[in-house]
């Protein structure tokens, strides 16, 4: 891979991850109680799912905004999407382990999905930055 550029795929990935986000982020948001309550959740507590929401918007539109920024600008963003996605899969599983609803299994392996695919990009760039 030349040093100074971003694959394609990574390209590809932020723009399905904008729209991820946004599809869950959307309904979090505008009706938390409803959302979760469908999902298994006995407890709800609006400011804190609409607080999760509100970082699912954050991360998935600058996804969509960064999309076509430079090799440097993708680190950066890699090393949030890590953090956020490594932290939250932690976070989940530690949740589950303590009796929250079934559901947050999936959740779970969807945050544990992107944490593999954006640390193994993050690798990749890191890399090419190592070839020069």
């Amino acid at each position: 891979m030349e040093v100074n550029m971003v694959p394609q795929s990574l390209r590809n990935w932020f723009i399905a991850h904008f729209w991820i986000d946004i599809a869950f982020a959307l309904p979090l948001f505008i009706a938390p109680d409803f959302c979760l309550r469908l999902l298994g959740w006995q407890q709800v507590d609006p400011i804190s799912t609409r607080l999760a929401a509100a970082a699912l918007f954050g991360i998935g539109i600058e996804s969509y905004l960064g999309r076509n920024a430079d090799r440097s600008s993708f680190i950066a963003m890699l090393n949030l999407k890590c953090i956020w996605a490594g932290s939250a899969t932690v976070g989940i599983f530690w949740s589950m382990l303590q009796g929250s609803p079934p559901m947050g299994w999936g959740f779970c392996a969807i945050f544990a999905a992107f944490f593999c695919i954006w640390f193994s990009f993050r690798r990749r760039l890191m890399g090419a930055t190592s070839a020069r």
